[in-house]
C-alpha cells in the first residue's frame, strides 16, 4: 500500500494504492492520516479509488481519523468507494455517517473552508 499526498486548495487528498489491512499496512495508513491531521489538515479527502479491500483494523483507522478530524473542527471524507470497501462500510452502517463521492471537484467543493487552517500548496 502507498500514500501520495496532494493540497488542492484548503483539502489535503490523499490518494492511497492497495489493500488496507493488518498484514498490508493498515497501521501506516493510520498513522500517516493523523500525521497529516496533526500537521494542521483537517480537511482530508481519501481517495479509495485504487484500494480492492479493506479489513476491520483499515475500517477502524478510517473512523478514528473521521473522529480526530471532526473534533477538529475539520472532516474526512471519502472518494471512488467501490466494490467491497462500498460493502463493507454498507454493513457497518458508515455510508450515512461519512461523505462519500465519485466526483473529485464535488467533493472538494463539499468541504466547509469557512474555519480552521488552509492546507499549504
Amino acid at each position: 500500500m502507498t500514500v501520495t499526498e496532494r493540497f488542492i486548495g484548503p483539502v489535503t487528498v490523499l490518494d492511497i494504492n492497495g489493500r488496507i489491512a493488518v498484514q498490508d499496512g493498515a497501521s501506516q495508513f493510520g498513522t500517516r492520516v493523523r500525521h497529516a491531521l496533526h500537521q494542521g489538515h483537517i480537511r482530508v479527502l481519501l481517495n479509495l479509488g485504487a484500494v480492492p479491500y479493506i479489513d476491520s483494523s483499515a475500517l477502524g483507522e478510517i473512523v478514528r481519523a473521521y473522529t480526530t478530524a471532526s473534533q477538529m473542527g475539520g472532516a474526512l471524507k471519502l472518494l471512488h468507494v467501490g466494490g467491497r470497501v462500498h460493502d463493507l462500510l454498507t454493513v457497518a452502517k458508515l455510508r450515512p455517517v461519512i461523505d462519500m463521492f465519485d466526483d473529485e471537484a464535488a467533493a472538494i467543493a463539499s468541504f466547509d473552508v469557512t474555519e480552521g487552517p488552509v492546507a499549504p500548496h
